[in-house]
């Protein structure tokens, strides 16, 4: 079988790895790539979409796997893209993956479905969206399209949410684009992954990241510091509600409203007082979640991927391990503000017993590795139980080093203290 899959980042080197251990051994191709998935995967010498489908009909390409989720709703979209040329792809179709890409749709779609969710104003302007909060805080702001996780501030006062509001609707800095006021919903929140296929679907392990960047959920939000995720993180009957209220709907909405979706879809959700709430959707596997996730996936996860492509849904195919996973992330000097590149990585070679995906790295000419983005490394460790996987993927951690590196020591502590 072959295989491509689209994305570069620490998400991507976790997929691609799960996908090279599934049996029959799959030949892996990436694009665009890094150079810690190239030592798995053989590049595409492609320059955009299009020139990537034609590539992959002329190589006689078996699975399109979509991790990043701004090729799914760039030009045509990329599922679209390969439907028409006849390649199956594990990802939605551009007008489903709205889902993600707006969340002003995402909120219409709940509504309309009655997927619970907290309240919200949708604006244009600096004093419509002032007008909205009416000084109730805190509040939650939602930057409308896509921002690389970092489009969503949860402001406790007013200067907080001043601050966000110049941002997004006077400096524009994650573009154009509305603004959504929301309800600031309370209670631990959680992270559901669906594998939907038409009208089915199979729930993979539960996680939970972190977002901000300080221990103790301190200063600003990142893309994640890190993730916990095991089938014990909630109560089966809380599973069961949340397949019931949320999981479900969404599909079957999904159906109704004629959105076709083949691949894996995220429920970021609230535990509220009142019961679990959808924050958002991600068309896609989060990140740092997969990467906390997919060592407890065992089976033909190729295959599986293939068959959901086609329209089967093949449960019987991978198996979910009923211990622990823990990912911590490392970041490079600056992140989330900016980030740093350049600074070599000490430690790899002594890190045994544990896994490390490259989220921003890169070699240099002697063969060494470097940072090259803002969060740069997750090591991930599991065991039986939460402590034993909490102590395993710490001291791991602890073994790799560069300057200015950043970590939580909180990470699958904080939340079940």
């Amino acid at each position: 079988m072959k295989i491509l899959v689209v994305g570069k980042g620490g998400r991507e080197h976790a997929l691609v790895r799960a996908l090279a251990e599934s049996p029959g051994a799959p030949e892996l191709f990436c694009f665009p790539g890094s150079d810690a998935i190239l030592e798995i995967a053989r590049p595409v010498p492609a320059d955009g979409l299009e020139s990537l489908v034609g590539w992959m009909k002329a190589n006689a390409i078996d699975l399109c796997v979509a991790g990043e989720e701004s090729y799914l709703v760039k030009n045509e979209g990329l599922a679209n893209l390969c439907e028409q040329a006849g390649i199956p792809c594990w990802g939605p179709h551009k007008q489903s993956a709205q889902l993600e890409a707006s969340k002003e749709f995402a909120k219409q779609f709940l509504f309309r479905h009655k997927i619970p969710t907290a309240a919200v104003t949708v604006v244009d302007t600096i004093e419509e969206a002032r007008a909205a909060i009416n000084g109730v805080y805190p509040t939650v702001l939602k930057f409308d399209g896509l921002a690389a996780g970092k489009g969503v501030a949860v402001c406790p006062d007013e200067a907080s949410a001043e601050e966000f509001l110049k941002e997004v609707l006077v400096e524009r800095r994650f573009g154009e684009g509305r603004l959504l006021v929301e309800e600031c919903l309370t209670g631990p929140e959680v992270s559901i992954f669906a594998a939907v296929v038409d009208d089915g679907f199979l729930i993979f392990t539960p996680a939970r990241d972190y977002k901000r960047i300080g221990e103790g959920d301190a200063g600003p939000n990142t893309g994640g510091m890190g993730a916990v995720a095991s089938r014990r993180l909630i109560d089966v009957h809380l599973l069961e509600t949340i397949e019931r209220d949320i999981v479900s709907p969404t599909v079957l909405g999904l159906r109704h409203d004629g959105l076709p979706y083949r691949g894996f879809l995220y429920f970021g959700l609230m535990l509220t007082p009142q019961g679990p709430k959808v924050i958002e959707y991600n068309c896609r596997f989060g990140d740092p979640e997969c990467q906390a996730v997919m060592p407890l996936v065992s089976g033909d996860l190729a295959g599986f991927c293939l068959a959901g492509a086609k329209g089967e849904l093949a449960p019987e195919l991978i198996r979910f391990s009923e211990g622990w996973s823990v990912c911590v992330i490392l970041a490079s000097a600056g992140y989330p503000e900016s980030s740093h590149s350049g600074d070599r990585i000490s430690g790899l070679d002594f890190v045994d017993g544990a896994r490390v995906y490259h989220a921003g790295t890169r070699k240099t000419c002697e063969g060494d590795w470097e940072t090259n983005g803002g969060r740069v490394l997750a090591v991930v460790a599991g065991a039986e139980s939460r402590e034993e996987a909490v102590s395993r993927a710490h001291a791991a951690t602890d073994l790799v080093t560069f300057p200015g590196s950043q970590r939580r020591r909180d990470i699958g502590i904080m939340h079940f203290e």
